[in-house]
């Protein structure tokens, strides 16, 4: 990706240093940070991204019921709770 815009942020001292270690730790620049942070964030994600991104949740494996069971866990019923 070519970058040909600048924009100036002015963080507090605390946040530049909470976002500059974090940085750090993910091995990437501050800039890099706060450009990933704004296409989360505000970017618009083609369907190729969102294809990819559904293949990894498939890949997870979560202690998830079926969908019987999860409407059951999230839906109260209402037949046992009346008079």
């Amino acid at each position: 990706m070519e970058l040909t815009k600048k924009t100036t942020i002015l963080f507090s001292p605390a946040l530049h240093d909470r976002l500059t270690r974090l940085a750090a730790s993910r091995g990437r620049s501050l800039g890099e940070l706060v450009r990933e942070a704004c296409e989360r964030q505000y970017g618009v994600v083609g369907s190729a991204q969102q294809v990819e991104a559904a293949a990894a949740l498939a890949k997870l494996s979560l202690p998830v019921g079926t969908p019987g069971e999860m409407k059951l866990e999230s839906v109260p019923d209402l037949a046992s709770s009346s008079p």
